[in-house]
């Protein structure tokens, strides 16, 4: 799914709980004893995931929206036309293109510079190398992503909490639909070849396997950042 496919899904998500809240208000205007409290709850539940998938976890959008759920003295009635103030506001920031920030774009900027780095040494035959540097580029890619999107990027094992291998965040970012399934495979296969290239398996691809890799990485990270 392209960036601009993926803005036009979030468009349409923010425009259908706005759709959703103002049939809602229409319907129950006071607040008499037949107001449908499940769809008003519904309504809030939907707000607030679609701020943290949209913006992440930490941005203002959120913490304004987390504000207004805290306030223990105001009704669900209440709260619903504030968050949806968010949620109008975020609509408008997202057809505007405001989306992008700066943490994006250093993040872009950084990862940039390693896959320029990874291109230098495939044209100067060094593919082995060329393919760790641009593999972890895209792992780093990866945990970035978790954490805009509110992913964890920590589990629980035996051996206590560990960070999450790039596979399980892979797997994860594309269950929050913050890619689609087609780049989940390309993920796994780049990932697969990253293996090889770490354990020195390095008769197992070829140089030309490597120039596709780094193209795909750096379109991959163009369409999602992070």
């Amino acid at each position: 799914m392209s960036r601009n496919d993926l803005t036009k899904q979030f468009v349409e998500q923010l425009e259908s709980i706005i759709n959703g809240y103002n049939e809602y208000e229409a319907k129950y205007d006071d607040l008499s004893d037949t107001v449908d409290q499940v769809t008003g709850q519904s309504i809030i539940a939907r707000a607030r995931a679609a701020i943290v998938r949209i913006s992440g976890s930490e941005s203002a959008y959120s913490k304004q929206a987390q504000d207004i759920l805290n306030r223990e003295n105001e009704t669900d009635w209440g709260k619903m036309p504030k968050i949806v103030g968010v949620i109008s506001s975020l609509l408008n920031d997202l057809k505007a293109g405001y989306l992008t920030s700066l943490e994006e774009l250093i993040h872009g900027e950084i990862f940039g510079n390693f896959l320029e780095m990874a291109s230098h040494l495939y044209n100067e035959g060094y593919k082995d190398a060329a393919a760790v540097i641009a593999s972890g580029t895209l792992e780093a890619h990866l945990r970035q992503l978790c954490i805009k999107n509110g992913i964890d990027i920590e589990a629980n094992t035996l051996k206590g909490i560990q960070p999450k291998k790039a596979d399980q965040m892979n797997s994860d970012l594309a269950k929050a639909a913050i890619y689609s399934k087609l780049d989940q495979k390309n993920v796994t296969a780049w990932l697969d070849l990253r293996n090889k290239a770490a354990h020195g398996y390095y008769t197992e691809y070829s140089k030309e396997q490597v120039a596709l890799l780094i193209d795909g990485i750096r379109d991959f990270i163009t369409r999602n950042p992070s």
